[in-house]
């Protein structure tokens, strides 16, 4: 299985320099023939729209979601509720009438949450809001009883180092961007332990907050002593940063059950539309099934998945079979440090070269802006005008930088990759929290998503040539040397 630490270093790495690489003054022009090949697009763009936005697909995708996440709630890699979700999943798409229905099997980590509470015995009786972040391990039987020492960074951990040992170290650092906050999140158990910490408590990384916390994967080092963590919300954070400044002595008692167990079977789920010409040529989209254990997944990443889905059937529906296959990739174990999408990698890489665009929308399904593209000049030329096509529903921007972790891989070796632009300023007010719920989602945003996606991939899908590339990273890391 691929380490969650080298994953998650890798994709960062992938992101930065694309988005130093793309930053281009201008773009190549566009042939005459394929810009007009492009408007050719143009009735079937809007026959795709009519039917999701105002046609008998209209709030479908949504329905068919809401449906999913009542029906199974959280889904996390290993247990056997996502297994009987991915059951349904391919049960689903076969009855709509897609193509090549299967899962293929991958291995995934199996950590369980157990029961677990925080309450604070010094200066006050209070039960703390906390979830345990994910691989960690628990407290022994009768729990941790010890005073806390409060930080806002780990410099300032490591300053105070003298006065760490054998406490739990609480995390109050603020709120940056998720990008520079969730480091805190996955290695704030593996810094406490450094200094003779005996757990972490970590503030929740989110902007907004109603005294809730929100969950993560978290990464333990080889050399270190594995200390139990969790996550509290931020405003329970900011009590104790108070508290502190005022010289209080606060004293917690935190019990963990959590667990991992041994790695665990698994699928990823696939479905297509086989190409009519180029059948082992393939565009890619999809979203992750998987979910933490709370809420019902269905902002992160139910909507995904399901207009990744919903995609494939608005073809479907519509009687359209590009020139090459479609195929929608609902991924396993993107929680715990995209494991699921780097097997599929792993086992499909060798045909690379027929991988014409890959997609993943993993940011929201809220009003949608455009497509985010990662790609070689040419075929981001040729994308802007691809994306003129959804004018009629307001989002034809074609912004720089794929945001795919999914994908990352297949970007990495040169394949033009996609990810959903939308309006999803709040995405991470529910992001791995009890409130990412059905509540959150908005059937007319779906219904627009889901066109965006389904044109996108369509069209892509059944031009004459496929999207140019020549670009990876090794040849963008040759240039910087």
């Amino acid at each position: 299985m691929l380490d969650t630490v080298h994953t998650v270093v890798f994709v960062l790495t992938v992101l930065s320099y694309f988005s130093g690489v793309f930053s281009l003054p201008s773009l190549p022009p566009v042939s005459t023939r394929i810009r007009e090949e492009i408007a050719g697009y143009r009735d079937v763009a809007d026959d795709i729209i009519n039917l999701s936005v105002h046609g008998k697909a209209q709030n479908q995708s949504y329905n068919r979601l809401a449906e999913f996440v009542d029906t199974f709630g959280s889904r996390i890699a290993g247990s056997q509720n996502f297994e009987n979700a991915i059951d349904y999943m391919l049960k689903a798409m076969k009855d709509d009438g897609l193509e090549n229905v299967h899962g293929e099997e991958v291995m995934v980590p199996h950590w369980v949450r157990g029961n677990e509470s925080c309450t604070m015995l010094e200066p006050r009786q209070y039960k703390v809001s906390i979830m345990g972040l994910g691989s960690s391990v628990g407290t022994p039987p009768g729990g941790i009883k010890a005073e806390a020492l409060v930080v806002h960074s780990f410099d300032e951990l490591h300053s105070r180092a003298s006065e760490a040992k054998g406490k739990i170290i609480i995390y109050d650092q603020g709120y940056v961007n998720y990008g520079v906050s969730v480091a805190y999140r996955d290695y704030g158990a593996d810094e406490a332990a450094k200094v003779g910490g005996v757990a972490s408590l970590v503030r929740s990384v989110a902007a907004f907050s109603i005294h809730s916390p929100h969950t993560g994967w978290q990464d333990y080092k080889n050399n270190t002593v594995k200390v139990p963590t969790a996550c509290i919300a931020v405003e329970d954070a900011e009590m104790f940063s108070r508290m502190a400044a005022r010289g209080t002595k606060i004293v917690l008692h935190l019990k963990m059950e959590a667990k991992n167990l041994p790695d665990a079977k698994s699928r990823n789920t696939v479905a297509e539309i086989k190409g009519r010409e180029h059948p082992e040529q393939v565009v890619l989209v999809s979203g992750h099934l998987d979910s933490w254990d709370v809420g019902q997944g269905a902002m992160d990443d139910g909507g995904g998945a399901f207009i990744s889905w919903q995609a494939l059937s608005l073809v479907r529906q519509l009687g359209l079979r590009p020139r090459r296959t479609l195929r929608a990739v609902l991924w396993a174990a993107e929680e715990e440090g995209l494991v699921g999408s780097y097997q599929y990698y792993q086992q499909h890489k060798s045909d690379a070269s027929n991988y014409d665009l890959v997609m993943e929308s993993d940011l929201g399904t809220f009003t949608p802006k455009g497509i985010q593209f990662t790609g070689s000049p040419n075929a981001t030329s040729i994308m802007k005008e691809v994306v003129t096509l959804l004018k009629p529903i307001n989002a034809s921007q074609l912004l720089d930088h794929a945001d795919g972790g999914d994908v990352s891989f297949w970007i990495s070796d040169g394949v033009p990759g996609g990810s959903l632009a939308n309006e999803n300023e709040r995405y991470f007010w529910f992001h791995h929290s009890d409130g990412d719920t059905m509540s959150v989602q908005d059937p007319h945003a779906m219904d627009l998503c889901s066109a965006v996606w389904a044109v996108t991939a369509y069209v892509v899908a059944d031009m004459e040539d496929m999207l140019p590339r020549h670009y990876t990273i090794s040849a963008a890391l040759n240039s910087r040397t």
